[in-house]
């Protein structure tokens, strides 16, 4: 008798209000894109459904978090994915964030977040403008929502890597800087996404193997050039998700990446596991 395995998951999608994109950030996220047609997915999730069917991927999640003064999100895009993944919520899966310099309630934003069915908080240091161990130089904010995090079981997700977008503090995506958060909130459950691409897989990598409560998300990586960054991916697979950054620059389609990265010459039960049963245990139905 077989075990009929869950069905695949892409932790990271970006689905999102795009209609408050500064014009010079979203000048960028349509570059090589059929934008009416991304407008018109993340304005209808039925759009979004109807896709997924066609590239067999059973759930995704919606990546939100608020960074008004550089990407023109607020926190209303909380709400936004709560009320978009409510036209299914066994296979959309809303990500939300609290910003540590502008809240004046850490604790009580993470609570509403947990209240509208949010499933993972997003941390975007490069966007956010601050580096994930902050809470260590003096924004207290960001260790209060870590430990809120931390104690409710609420999964964080923090951008690590460059990013292209107007404005944005790369500087502030290094890997590294997990180290601080996992030793100061050790049951908190972290998700590094993109593994520090294209510059601190190295940091990254040392981070999973240190601490056992980070766990690699590997979206915004290129497929094919996925072992070239983690030669040793096998070591760290029960750590590992699968994420796809669609439909960011460069991301023209999601079941082209998938579909790349179950080409690579890795063990089937190896793939399994990052698309299928790790992306389960980390965010269950």
């Amino acid at each position: 008798m077989t075990t009929k395995l869950p069905g695949i998951s892409d932790l990271h999608v970006h689905i999102q209000p795009w209609r408050q994109l500064k014009p010079d950030v979203l000048k960028v996220m349509q570059r090589g894109q059929e934008w009416d047609r991304i407008a018109a997915l993340m304005d209808d999730p039925k759009l979004l459904l109807d896709l997924l069917d066609k590239a067999d991927i059973w759930r995704v999640g919606l990546i939100n978090y608020p960074s008004p003064d550089l990407m023109g999100f607020t926190d209303e895009t909380n709400s936004f994915a709560a009320e978009y993944a409510s036209a299914n919520k066994e296979r959309l899966l809303p990500f939300g964030g609290v910003h540590p310099r502008f809240t004046t309630d850490p604790e009580g934003q993470v609570e509403a977040l947990l209240d509208m069915g949010i499933r993972c908080l997003k941390i975007h240091p490069p966007h956010q403008l601050y580096p994930a161990n902050a809470h260590t130089m003096g924004l207290d904010n960001l260790g209060r929502i870590y430990r809120r995090c931390e104690d409710r079981g609420l999964p964080v997700l923090i951008h690590t890597g460059t990013s292209i977008f107007p404005g944005a503090r790369s500087k502030y995506g290094r890997p590294m800087e997990i180290d601080d958060v996992a030793i100061d909130f050790p049951d908190l459950t972290i998700v590094m996404a993109h593994g520090g691409r294209p510059l601190w897989m190295d940091e990254a990598f040392f981070i999973l193997r240190r601490h056992k409560s980070v766990h690699l998300e590997l979206s915004g990586i290129p497929p094919k050039r996925l072992l070239e960054y983690f030669p040793r991916l096998e070591e760290i697979a029960d750590r590992v998700v699968w994420g796809t950054d669609w439909p960011s620059p460069g991301v023209k389609d999601l079941r082209q990446n998938l579909d790349q990265f179950l080409a690579l010459d890795l063990p089937d039960e190896v793939k399994e596991k990052i698309t299928r049963t790790n992306p389960l245990a980390l965010i269950p139905t």
